[in-house]
């Protein structure tokens, strides 16, 4: 295993140099494309959220991955080699596991212990198996990451450590006070449909908000969710959509406004924000959860008006206290690299042995077709006691050293032992390359199967 991941989060960067590096659907799948056709990268996956941008990859020369991985995300993103370098981080084999595993579990998001993360893991893996950029290492890892995730959820009280980005931005606009109070009554704003806003609108109506206005570009989207909140089997509250040109008179109208698109320029001006604020009685809370901003930071400055965005939210988080549940999740993800990284080098070796058997498997048959010709009287009684008894002596030969050099090689410094098996034995290297292939097309088949489904 050589995997390598490059790139750069709130721990790291600035949101100004965030905001400015965020890519978009389109840029995450050219930077796979790209990734896959520099010469080090046989893998590639991107983990893009609102506050990190992270490019994993099988490379088989660290340095020369390195290098090759920051040029291409300084590439895409839009920021220079030079400006960006000082912002990222690298991790490489377990470390690269490690780091994975804790994002997942919400370690490293800027609310601990955030649930929200899983789904972008999801969407990561979605995006790489769609453009068939993911191979074996990487799909492993993408899905054991969830695993993981939703095991330390299900196991401890990390959720109890944070909350996801949404509930403590609504919290912060609620200066400490209860969301369901500060919330009830009010009449929401959300702007954008995606997995992040839909969160948004939800929380809303369970925090008690009479009406929620959902705006979107695809009026389609927006009038799905809308539905969907306003539906007995949903929240029950009233929601209607509108066009992303009515927003303007809704702002007039709203108390509250949550955004999170994709946008690439602001979706909220400062003009548009003073407007919506003359004559006003009430005040006006804003919610910026996109990266890059959706609303003007001029917003900061307008009288009556309490905005947070995501600049805030890492401030404001940065002092939330840790809870005790943080060392548990930090030893099931210390367990789980180590299961990992033995699964990964146990399977090693596993198209060898596969190899040998087939060789044994070969030589018995050879040798049981000689003996059909030396001794033709055999009836086919004799001759299956015969093919039975030769495959038991291979099979029992086979069992002991094969099952032996599995466990040595899930061993740290274990990834000779293929090397020493297919020397002893001689055995064909394009044998076991064979199996590695037929493995491969294996592992794509549920891949095609299931593609479009995580979201």
């Amino acid at each position: 295993m050589s995997l390598l991941v490059v790139g750069l989060s709130h721990r790291s960067a600035p949101v100004s140099v965030l905001e400015r590096a965020a890519l978009s659907a389109d840029a995450q799948a050219k930077l796979l494309q790209d990734t896959l056709a520099a010469e080090p990268a046989a893998e590639a996956s991107v983990l893009s959220t609102c506050n990190r941008i992270e490019l994993y990859a099988d490379v088989d020369k660290f340095h020369a991955g390195v290098a090759e991985l920051s040029t291409l995300l300084a590439q895409h993103s839009g920021v220079g080699l030079e400006e960006l370098t000082p912002y990222l981080y690298v991790h490489y084999e377990d470390r690269a596991v490690h780091h994975l595993f804790s994002v997942a579990c919400g370690l490293d998001s800027m609310v601990v212990g955030e649930g929200q993360i899983l789904g972008q893991i999801k969407d990561g893996l979605a995006r790489s198996q769609e453009l068939h950029t993911a191979g074996r290492l990487l799909n492993d890892l993408f899905q054991q990451a969830l695993r993981v995730g939703k095991r330390a959820h299900s196991e401890t009280g990390i959720d109890r450590a944070g909350q996801s980005l949404v509930t403590f931005g609504l919290e912060q606009l609620a200066a400490g006070g209860p969301v369901d109070v500060w919330a009830k009554d009010k009449c929401a704003l959300v702007i954008g449909a995606g997995s992040m806003s839909s969160l948004a609108a939800a929380t809303l109506a369970r925090a008690g908000v009479a009406e929620i206005v959902v705006a979107n570009r695809t009026l389609e989207r927006a009038e799905r969710l809308a539905q969907i909140l306003s539906e007995p089997g949903g929240t029950g509250v009233a929601a209607r959509a509108v066009p992303m040109d009515a927003v303007g008179d809704e702002l007039t109208r709203a108390d509250v406004v949550v955004s999170c698109t994709g946008a690439t320029g602001l979706v909220l001006s400062e003009a548009e924000i003073l407007r919506a604020t003359e004559g006003r009685t009430g005040g006006l809370a804003l919610l910026d959860l996109a990266m890059p901003r959706d609303i003007d930071g001029a917003a900061h400055r307008i009288g009556g008006v309490r905005f947070v965005d995501i600049e805030s939210l890492a401030e404001a988080s940065a002092d939330a206290p840790m809870a005790a549940d943080v060392d548990q999740v930090r030893g099931i993800v210390s367990d789980e690299v180590a299961a990992f990284g033995a699964a990964q080098r146990a399977a090693t070796i596993t198209p060898t042995v596969v190899a040998l058997r087939t060789m044994a498997a070969d030589v018995v048959t050879g040798e049981i077709a000689r003996l059909d010709g030396r001794l033709p009287e055999l009836d086919e009684k004799q001759r299956a006691e015969i093919t039975q008894t030769v495959r038991r002596v291979v099979d029992k030969l086979l069992h002991a050293p094969t099952v032996r050099v599995k466990q040595l090689a899930a061993e740290p410094g274990g990834a000779g032992y293929a090397d020493a098996l297919r020397t002893l034995f001689d055995l064909d290297p394009e044998a076991v390359a064979a199996v590695s292939r037929a493995d491969l097309n294996e592992l794509n088949e549920p891949v095609a199967k299931n593609r479009g489904r995580a979201s």
